[in-house]
Order: C-alpha cells, then structure tokens, then sequence
C-alpha cells in the first residue's frame, strides 16, 4: 500500500490553474475566521458578547472617545518609558555580562531567576513600594522588559567573533572603545531580537498592572467595559493594543533592515 502524501501548494496550483499571493491567501484566512466567529457567537453566546458585526458598529465612536483617547496614551506612554529605561540599563548589563566573566558569574542566575518570575507575582510588591498609582504601572514594564534585552545583548556580546576583538587589540583599542565600537555594533541583532521580544512583555506588564491597580488606560478600559457587558467597546481596545505590538515590530524590522542588511545576508 503506498502512503499518502501532503500536495505542496505550488503543485495544487498548477493542477487547478488558481494562483493566489501569499498576501490575498492571509486576507481570506482572516475572512474565514471573521464569519465563523460572527456564526458562532450569534448561534451559541448572550447578545453582549463581542462579534466582529458589533465591533466595526463602535470601532469609531470609541475611537472619538477622549476617555478612550486618553487611556490608550497613558498605557502607550508609559510602555515607550519602560521600554526606553529597559533599553539603556538592560544592553548596558548585558553587554557587561557578555564581556566581563567577573560580572557574568556574579548576576546571571539573578537575572535568569528573575526573568522567568511572573510578572503577576510582582505586582504586589511593586504597590507596596510605588503605590497605586503610574509609578508602579512603570515599574512592571521595566521589569517585564528588562531582562529579555539583557539576555540578549549578554549571548550578543557573547558571540562577537574573536577576528574582531584581535583587530581591535591590534590597534591598541582601549576596552571602552572596543566594547562601544566593536561589540555593541556586533551584537546589534541579538539586541534587536531582545527589543522585539521586550516590546510585547511590556505591553502585558502595563495591562495587567492595570487590571490589578485599577489606573486609568487600556487595560483598565477592557476590564470596566466588560464587566458591564459593553464587550464590543473592550475588544477595540484589544485590537488597538494588537495593532501597537505589531507596529512596533515592523518598525524594528524596518530599522534591522535598513541599518543591519549585513546581519540580515548572513
């Protein structure tokens, strides 16, 4: 008996004539989904709950919300702070730990025991020590932020190739040079990767620091719209998170692109 085998898309679409681009087959995909949800929750769930028909009816108006408007500021703000503290401390620790085995025996388990803490089991302890306000929003963030670049800018610095850090002894390079001049370029990918990954973690931490200190924004915003059944309102604060997570991923990608092809041909 002869086992049966996957047809590869290229060879269903010459059998068939159909060519489709791999961007109108993601745009049919979604479609797809959009209708079973919209079949789905108008067969099955109470009236309140969100569907893509409700959504598109107050997607504008909450928009135009200024309540709205300012929430998604204050979560949006205060991820572009933590991310920028993240980014300066995290590859300055990273890059140490890289370069310096002083520093790397001396906070590594630290830093990889605290980054695969919770950042739910934080949270107390950041009230305690900001208070129930925006302080301690940041505080998350940077937490959840902090260690991802760290890791990554230490495995960058880690990977640098040894042809470098010998041109640069031959020319008498002093260690901050080298470590600014000769590392830190060499390990951008790696902190680029951090970066991406760092992006998203922030965007949870703010949000579920805002769920549990009831702040104003988004997070807030979701968890009062559904607990008085305003579901629809709440999820377009989700797809306005979303699109802020993929927006800041493109334009890493597009900074990767533009000033790291050589890492990118690699």
């Amino acid at each position: 008996m002869s086992e049966a085998r996957a047809i590869p898309a290229p060879e269903i679409a010459a059998a068939t004539g159909w060519r489709a681009s791999p961007l109108a087959m993601k745009g049919i995909a979604g479609v797809v989904l959009l209708v079973l949800w919209e079949a789905v929750v108008r067969a099955f769930a109470p009236a309140y709950v969100a569907r893509p028909t409700g959504v598109a009816t107050v997607f504008v108006k909450v928009l135009a919300d200024p309540q709205f408007r300012a929430a998604a500021a204050a979560t949006l703000w205060s991820v572009a702070q933590g991310l920028g503290i993240s980014l300066v401390a995290g590859t300055a620790l990273g890059l140490l730990m890289g370069r310096v085995s002083l520093v790397e025996r001396g906070v590594r388990y630290y830093v990889f025991s605290l980054f695969a803490t919770p950042m739910v089991a934080i949270l107390p302890l950041a009230t305690l020590w900001f208070g129930y306000n925006a302080d301690a929003r940041l505080a998350v963030v940077v937490f959840a932020s902090f260690f991802s670049i760290t890791i990554n800018a230490a495995d960058g610095a880690r990977s640098v190739p040894g042809e470098y850090l010998e041109v640069a002894r031959a020319f008498r390079a002093r260690s901050v040079a080298t470590l600014f001049d000769v590392v830190l370029p060499a390990s951008l990918p790696y902190l680029f990767a951090g970066v991406r990954l760092a992006a998203g973690r922030a965007l949870v931490g703010a949000v579920v620091a805002e769920f549990f200190i009831s702040i104003p924004g988004l997070g807030y915003y979701i968890l009062f719209n559904s607990r008085t059944f305003k579901h629809n309102e709440a999820f377009v604060a989700v797809i306005v998170l979303v699109a802020a997570g993929v927006g800041f991923d493109v334009l890493v990608n597009r900074l990767a692109q533009r000033y790291l092809p050589w890492a990118r041909r690699a």
